[in-house]
């Protein structure tokens, strides 16, 4: 598959109707339809494509300026400027666009041009999988940079393309045996889960139907189209949360094939319930460095009683390394961090994890994220979870703060706004170890989550450093 036929699957028109883009592009749209045009429009191009999220700050753009990506200009969608030499403005801020002339309205269906079945893109993409990479630059693979924070905080961005891109669509559609997938999108397009759940419509001849996620918790559940094969929608786990102390969203959920449920781990009282309530979920693990998810657990074995991340898509493996490390190959993998490029070959992450006797992952959680406390480890996905279990808090993280005397200190912090009773609280820890239970609760009233409920973690620590913390008593 060329850049050209990826642009033509993502509804672009077959002959070109303006001057081609030679330089790199940054698209930043909040709106999904303006997003979809843009992105496609820059796709068409022959420049980089860099995706920014809208409601960076001045640290984020300050860090993309430090890049120094020489010519970068915002996008300007050609919805309404058909056969016109495409606008751009300079990267002084790339965020400075008159957005009043771009794109269409947000909230239509958009219904992909691409191939109806997974054969017909597997056909049209394997014809040139085995040459793609000797018959394009260097520069010119590795187009699309994705942004990912990592856990430090830093701004980075993953390099892919039409190949690790089609590669993961296609990889996704076998696994759960899916010719055409249908998405509905709550999740922002300029991060690697949502971009991919509108990429695996667009390749497969699917819909994508972008939905407002706070109109839906104010309890608007838009009514889908049948489709023969289903729809499916990502969410990550407080939106899981927030929809199960519903029954209309319950019964809306039922409508759905696959309910894909990621982007953090989820406790076992959310999945439990989930699973009584027969909603097929599916765990998944993924990264931007994979083009999100590459492994994943069917709903059916969800449903039977499996808690992890499933076996490896068709187009991946998973090995264990060095210090429980999980090492991922496949095609999907990315190709380097902007400006750098990687060597071919497995990356090793930073999450340890486990594979059992059917090569299903556990995921354990961060190498780098781990709590040394007076010499005792402790994994703070563990606590998380037995703290959110216990129904006190609406969303909780635990940290690991500098300490004199013990090394470092487990604290646990959560919205201000919550009330927990810590009697409930001190119930739910009984059972873990003295060295894990949380010395410190921390309340804070500018809890630094995004509209989907994902928590920025680096943010969330220097937030808790400058409180004067006090013990529980």
């Amino acid at each position: 598959m060329t850049r050209a036929e990826f642009a033509q699957l993502l509804g672009a028109s077959a002959t070109r109707v303006a001057e081609p883009r030679s330089g790199p592009i940054l698209v930043s749209e909040a709106d999904p339809q303006r997003f979809m045009t843009a992105f496609t429009d820059a796709v068409q191009g022959q420049g980089e494509v860099f995706l920014g999220n809208p409601a960076w700050g001045t640290n984020e753009r300050a860090q993309l300026a430090s890049l120094q990506v020489s010519g970068l200009s915002a996008s300007v969608s050609l919805s309404e400027n058909r056969g016109q030499t495409p606008r751009r403005r300079p990267v002084d801020d790339p965020w400075d666009v008159n957005r009043q002339q771009q794109g269409t309205p947000g909230g239509q269906l958009s219904r992909s041009a691409g191939c109806a079945t997974d054969p017909g893109l597997a056909a049209a993409s394997n014809r040139k999988a085995s040459t793609a990479r000797s018959q394009v630059s260097a520069f010119a693979s590795g187009w699309l940079m994705i942004p990912t924070g990592g856990t430090s905080g830093r701004l980075k961005f993953g390099r892919h393309d039409e190949a690790t891109l089609s590669a993961a669509v296609r990889g996704f559609a076998r696994h759960f045996g899916l010719s055409q997938v249908n998405a509905a999108g709550v999740l922002p397009l300029h991060h690697v889960s949502g971009l991919m759940a509108w990429l695996r419509c667009a390749l497969t001849g699917g819909e994508y139907r972008p939905l407002d996620w706070k109109a839906i918790e104010r309890g608007e559940l838009p009514d889908l189209p049948a489709q023969p094969s289903g729809w499916t929608i990502s969410l990550v786990p407080t939106q899981l949360e927030r929809l199960l102390r519903r029954p209309a969203a319950v019964a809306w959920l039922k409508n759905y094939r696959i309910i894909f449920v990621g982007g953090g781990p989820a406790w076992p009282d959310l999945l439990d319930r989930a699973a009584a309530l027969q909603l097929p979920v599916s765990l998944g693990y993924g990264m931007t460095e994979t083009a999100a998810m590459i492994t994943a657990l069917r709903p059916e074995e969800f449903l039977a009683g499996a808690r992890n991340s499933g076996a490896a898509l068709p187009h991946a493996t998973v090995k264990i390394g060095v210090g429980e490390g999980i090492v991922l190959g496949g095609d999907s993998l990315f190709l380097g961090y902007y400006p750098e490029r990687r060597e071919p070959g497995d990356f090793a992450t930073q999450d340890r994890g486990l594979l059992d006797e059917r090569s299903h992952l556990f995921v354990l959680g961060r190498r780098d994220a781990v709590i040394i406390t007076g010499g005792e480890k402790v994994e703070p996905a563990e606590v998380e979870a037995v703290l959110r279990g216990c129904g006190e808090f609406p969303d909780v993280v635990v940290l690991g703060l500098p300490d004199a005397e013990w090394g470092q200190v487990v604290v646990a912090a959560y919205p201000a706004a919550a009330r927990p009773e810590m009697a409930k609280v001190a119930v739910a820890l009984a059972g873990l170890a003295p060295a894990k239970k949380p010395k410190r609760f921390v309340p804070v009233a500018d809890w630094p989550a995004n509209a989907q409920g994902k928590v920025d973690r680096p943010r969330l620590l220097a937030l808790v450093r400058d409180l004067k913390l006090k013990p529980e008593t």
